[in-house]
């Protein structure tokens, strides 16, 4: 049996935000401000940057190289700069991993090809052609509630032969295949979603890439150290209280809602771009009380 799974890019990381203007363009400064707020104030071992919850549809390649650029700058010495670079197609998701490496990103996060359903005999291919590409180390993102295709058990443990994927971030929702491909594999697997992130412990995940880290971020950390060193009493009380913003944050679309979040927390990062649309008062008023429920 494979030793335990070692965390490659930490266990508390965000998947953070991209900041706008007024205007709707990239605010790089504020991309640095907010970079720096996540690590040294909520305490993140690593960053996603442009994940979903980054806007990555919506922003172009170079925005996604500068966006990079400026978040490694700020804190690239002291925390993982992992870049997500998945798309459907993988010629373009080749690229997005080349220019990702010239930027300094210290990993990659690839999602699975979305929309087109690819079969596993593809989605095994995709992903071997775009962890052949750099020297970087690669997080599978299983994601199939939003890709239309899951990562099958057996192409998990094909992949997990290839000496630069390193891990998944699992957002499938099933702990059985998941346990299972911990248990005969390498793999480092980080919860995709905020509230499995103990469930996802208790069978040897290794932390969470999360989205209401942006604000929950010590109390995860402090979730996650605590389960770590035996104390799982302590674990389930912080799972308990942090629980209404783990879920409350994905009411509806996480990233409409952490970027309300973090305005109320006096960190404006700007506002959505469309085909995404900013929180409603209605909106905002629920996420007042789910921040509120959870000590936040």
């Amino acid at each position: 049996m494979p030793a335990d799974p070692q965390p490659p890019f930490g266990r508390l990381l965000t998947a953070m935000v991209t900041p706008f203007d007024v205007t709707g363009e990239l605010d790089l400064a504020k991309a640095a401000q907010l970079a720096t707020y996540l690590v040294d104030e909520q305490g993140n071992d690593g960053l996603v940057i442009s994940g979903t919850t980054g806007e990555s549809p919506t922003t172009s390649d170079a925005e996604k190289a500068d966006l990079l650029a400026a978040v490694v700058d700020a804190v690239g010495d002291r925390a993982h700069v992992v870049a997500g670079i998945g798309t459907f197609d993988t010629v373009h998701t080749i690229h997005l991993a080349e220019q990702a490496a010239k930027a300094g990103a210290h990993g990659l996060l690839v999602v699975t090809p979305y929309y087109s359903r690819p079969p596993q005999a593809g989605v095994l291919a995709h992903f071997r052609a775009v962890a052949d590409a750099t020297d970087l180390p690669a997080l599978l993102y299983d994601i199939p509630h939003r890709t239309g295709t899951p990562i099958a058990t057996e192409t998990l443990l094909e992949l997990a032969e290839h000496e630069r994927i390193v891990g998944v971030k699992d957002a499938k929702g099933d702990l059985l295949a998941s346990s299972r491909v911990i248990a005969e594999t390498g793999l480092a697997f980080y919860s995709g979603d905020d509230g499995m992130t103990l469930p996802l412990l208790s069978i040897g995940g290794v932390g969470v890439v999360g989205t209401s880290t942006h604000f929950s971020g010590r109390g995860t950390q402090a979730l996650i150290e605590a389960y770590e060193r035996g104390d799982v009493a302590g674990a389930l009380r912080l799972h308990r209280q942090l629980l209404p913003i783990y879920t409350g944050i994905f009411r509806t679309q996480g990233t409409i809602l952490v970027k309300a979040a973090l305005r109320l927390r006096g960190l404006d990062v700007g506002p959505v771009r469309l085909p995404l649309v900013d929180a409603t008062e209605h909106e905002i008023s629920h996420l007042r009380e789910d921040l509120a429920a959870a000590g936040l």
